[in-house]
């Protein structure tokens, strides 16, 4: 059985969902303002695995996951670019969905915006307001009263009093507690609004997404997923807002990822120790990052660094060297013992690390089984499709080995395939010849120029170092 981490109550749990065979999954998405950073894939990455492992189990998955375009942050930077906001959050969602692809991350059932949703968000606030859980200020603002809600604190294990006692929280005339938080933001000049009951404005950050979860998943789902640094204020929030307007449960189970470190140091644009999706692809494919994001478990702190991908990098194209004499063959069967290692692995809170290593030894014995005469035990191609369809699982070892292996047409440094395949070819016939200085003057060669061969079966084959 399949089971999960629960922020809500501190440990593992097994998933029950509320209906049998289907599961409502809301992810807070990313705001608009801006190209994706490593943390956004992080979060990306492992989401899209908790998403492949409950369609595996053959759950019918209904996936939200949000995308904030209207924001403080938004609207500070389409005025400092002088564009308007909706062209500059047009511009960065291509982005991101650029880069999802390259990470081999599945579109979502749906991605609802925040501007698409500005009547169900009204809706809310008016049904807060009428059950005394909000207010509206005179200044056209609407607040959340914390204090009206009992559980309030209780996702992120904090104590009001203490949190009073505790926080620096500017100074608001407007707020009847401190602790209170924006549902409606009055609309100041140059920014964008929407017509409500008290006004022109745009709503606050946490409503969004309780509106949207509602909208697609109805008052109570199954699990609500984000980030770490979302846990407080934000899902706090929105448990908060939502239980106190629909009377009962939000979410059933709440998980949140870890973050990523540079030097074990929080990755932070105000730190400005970040580092953008696409310029990190500019270095190693999207397979390889994904990889190297897998290899820790989600919710452990992920220390980013060029020697932890290139790490990736090594034992990707481990996996991809054991496939690379096998091409697809989905008609051959599954080894058992190796999907049934896998499974309990991934049911383990989505133990990736532990799902890899099944991964290595299924590797491991597709190199024996291949070099085998022996019919005992399952067939080389059976242990090659293994790998592939449980690679697959994880967003890995898709595409084909050898084009992995031997990446582009030409290297950084000049040589291309044509001249590789001239001096292997100039090879064999020195080794025909038994001129074996030769034949290693051409290794040589090719070693310099970053080419690996490996001769085996009586054929030689290459790859890039």
């Amino acid at each position: 059985m399949l089971q999960l981490f629960n922020t809500l109550s501190r440990k593992k749990e097994p998933f029950e969902p509320r209906e049998a065979g289907k599961v409502g999954m809301y992810v807070c998405g990313i705001t608009v303002y801006d190209f994706c950073h490593i943390g956004h894939a992080r979060m990306f990455v492992v989401f899209d695995v908790l998403y492949r492992h409950l369609l595996s189990l053959n759950f019918a998955v209904n996936y939200v996951r949000n995308i904030t375009d209207v924001d403080d942050k938004i609207i500070e930077r389409a005025r400092a670019m002088g564009e308007p906001v909706d062209v500059l959050t047009g511009r960065f969602i291509d982005a991101m969905w650029e880069d999802e692809e390259k990470l081999s991350v599945l579109r979502p059932s749906h991605e609802p915006r925040a501007t698409q949703a500005i009547a169900q968000m009204i809706t809310l606030i008016e049904t807060l307001i009428e059950k005394d859980f909000a207010y509206a200020a005179d200044n056209g603002d609407v607040y959340y009263s914390v204090s009206s809600f009992p559980d309030y604190g209780k996702l992120s294990g904090r104590k009001l009093s203490d949190m009073r006692a505790g926080e620096r929280i500017e100074v608001d005339p407007n707020k009847r507690d401190p602790m209170d938080f924006v549902l409606w933001k009055a609309q100041k000049a140059g920014e964008p609004g929407w017509e409500s009951p008290w006004g022109l404005g745009r709503p606050g950050w946490h409503i969004e997404c309780s509106a949207m979860a509602k909208s697609h998943l109805g008052d109570q789902f199954d699990i609500h997923g984000g980030g770490m640094d979302l846990q407080f204020p934000h899902h706090e929030n929105e448990k908060a807002q939502s239980e106190a307007a629909n009377g009962t449960t939000f979410a059933r189970y709440w998980m949140h990822n870890g973050f990523v470190q540079i030097d074990d140091e929080k990755m932070s644009k105000s730190l400005g120790n970040f580092f953008t999706v696409r310029d990190v692809l500019k270095a190693f494919s999207g397979e390889e990052v994904r990889m190297f994001m897998v290899t820790s478990h989600y919710r452990s702190p992920l220390n980013y660094s060029d020697e932890s991908l290139h790490t990736a990098r090594s034992a990707l194209r481990r996996l991809y060297t054991a496939l690379r004499d096998h091409p697809v063959d989905d008609t051959q069967s599954l080894v058992a013992a190796s999907v049934a290692a896998f499974d309990a692995a991934m049911n383990d809170d989505l133990n990736t690390p532990e799902a890899l290593a099944v991964l290595f030894d299924l590797a491991n014995q597709l190199n024996k089984a291949s070099s085998s005469n022996t019919e005992d035990g399952p067939s080389a191609a059976m242990y090659a499709h293994t790998l592939r369809a449980l690679g697959g699982r994880l967003g890995i070892l898709q595409q084909d080995a050898v084009t992995v292996l031997q990446g582009n047409a030409q290297s950084d440094d000049g040589i291309n395939v044509e001249q590789i395949e001239a001096l292997i070819a100039e090879r064999i016939s020195a080794r025909a010849n038994k001129d074996f200085a030769k034949s290693d003057e051409i290794r040589d060669q090719l070693a310099e120029q970053g080419i690996t061969l490996e001769d085996a079966g009586g054929k030689t084959t290459w790859r890039r170092s």
